[in-house]
């Protein structure tokens, strides 16, 4: 089966550093990012990539993409829900906005659950992304428990939907399905468990936003990626791209999930 390629929607592979990383090792992992891409030949205009570092490398990473004029997305990990104000510790989408930053993750399962982020939080803090002309990704997806009590995509479906609540159809989003189970277990999800969550939330998006958003949406998968088993997911025709955790701190692993299309025959 050949990898399926939409044209409508150009393939997403992201990069969640998480905690990891200080701006100078920022620094030499894009230039070696950059690098390895260019010399085995990544066509840049087939596959988006991005990254998302700690806030603290941003101001180095976007200096370097800038000078260097590297084909390389870069986006922050969380936003705040507010412009300004008291809120220590928390950073503004006209901050990041400053920074050129593309993308912001928004709603990932470690803000969720370690920082009990409610689905109100999520959808406040999409829409402060919005305002601030971030592409928001928005992260969905369900613990073993829920699986186990409520299904395949409910809970994924049900944190989508609340997501939305201020979005309209102009909005550009990218929606990442991470299923909470299989995040850093080594164990993905199968491509059609990933499939009939993304299916279900492109219907979502049809129904809040219309088809030609659905359509013309980014759906993620996200969870225990690596280059072995990237090929399989891009096959699935509501699958449309990546978030990728531990595999993107080794750059020869994260190149080889970026040029997933090398693997397989078209």
């Amino acid at each position: 089966m050949a990898v399926n390629i939409n044209p409508r929607r150009t393939p997403l592979i992201a990069g969640n550093w998480k905690m990891n990383l200080d701006h100078l090792q920022a620094i030499a992992f894009v230039q070696k990012l950059a690098w390895n891409l260019k010399d085995t030949g990544h066509d840049v205009a087939a596959v988006e990539v991005a990254v998302f570092p700690p806030f603290t490398d941003l101001r180095s990473v976007q200096t370097l993409i800038s000078a260097d004029k590297l084909s390389l997305a870069f986006g922050a990990q969380d936003v705040s829900a507010h412009d300004s104000g008291a809120y220590t510790g928390e950073i503004s989408g006209a901050f990041l906005a400053q920074l050129e930053c593309q993308y912001v993750i928004i709603g990932h399962s470690e803000r969720r659950t370690l920082h009990n982020e409610s689905d109100e939080q999520v959808a406040s803090k999409v829409t402060a992304a919005l305002k601030h002309n971030l592409v928001p990704l928005i992260c969905v997806g369900e613990s073993a428990e829920d699986l186990a009590v409520h299904g395949p995509s409910a809970v994924p479906v049900a944190q989508l939907r609340a997501a939305l609540a201020g979005v309209t159809n102009a909005a550009d989003i990218v929606v990442a399905y991470e299923p909470v189970w299989a995040i850093g277990s080594g164990q993905a999800a199968t491509p059609e468990q990933a499939e009939q969550v993304a299916a279900a939330l492109r219907g979502v998006l049809a129904e809040t936003l219309g088809q030609d958003v659905a359509d013309k949406t980014r759906i993620l998968y996200g969870g225990s990626v690596k280059r072995s088993n990237i090929a399989a997911f891009m096959r699935e025709p509501n699958v449309d791209g990546a978030l990728v955790g531990g595999a993107s701190l080794d750059i020869t692993e994260f190149s080889s999930i970026v040029r997933y299309q090398k693997h397989v025959g078209r």
